[in-house]
């Protein structure tokens, strides 16, 4: 982790937690090194100086490597080596893929029978409405039938009605003259 300066933080285990101590985390890098060879200088303490500035620089990436290496392991999520986890991780997107499959196909399997159902009840409400209007001409023509014998039995009794009528008319006449 890095903070934009040149001062790097390295986590120890690999997982950064806001409550780490970057005290504790903290590399500081040289960037250049600016001295000079000197013929008068002491050359013991310029290679024991050299070989500390070594040593905590190989200090420094030993711990940055561990900490990869804890990282590494964390995202292996357990596997031995990242082929295995590979796999482990292609096998369960070809299961997922697999099930996602077979969702598919019942949710398909579903919607064709809901659409034969609904054509189903469309087709029985239809015959339902058909029905119903066969059996309004039949009862509209038996009632034309009936309204048709009701007009005529109406005349033939004006009829009867008119004769028996003119027929009293006579007898009476015929009464009042005797």
């Amino acid at each position: 982790m890095s903070n934009g300066t040149f001062h790097h933080y390295f986590v120890p285990d690999g997982d950064y937690e806001e409550n780490d101590d970057p005290e504790k985390c903290q590399m500081l890098f040289k960037m250049t090194d600016d001295r000079k060879c000197g013929m008068d200088e002491n050359q013991d303490s310029v290679i024991r100086d050299d070989f500390t500035i070594i040593k905590r620089h190989i200090e420094d990436a030993a711990r940055v490597l561990e900490g990869v290496g804890k990282s590494i392991s964390y995202d292996l999520d357990g596997e031995e080596s990242y082929g295995k986890y590979l796999r482990r991780e292609t096998t369960q997107i070809g299961e997922a893929f697999t099930n996602s499959e077979k969702s598919l196909l019942e949710l398909e399997v579903k919607f064709k029978q809901s659409q034969e159902n609904e054509l189903k009840e469309e087709h029985r409400i239809n015959d339902d409405f058909l029905n119903m209007i066969v059996h309004t001409r039949d009862v509209l023509k038996e009632t034309l039938d009936i309204s048709v014998a009701l007009k005529d039995k109406h005349e033939l009794l004006s009829l009867i009605i008119r004769s028996h009528g003119t027929r009293l008319s006579r007898l009476k006449n015929e009464y009042l003259k005797v």
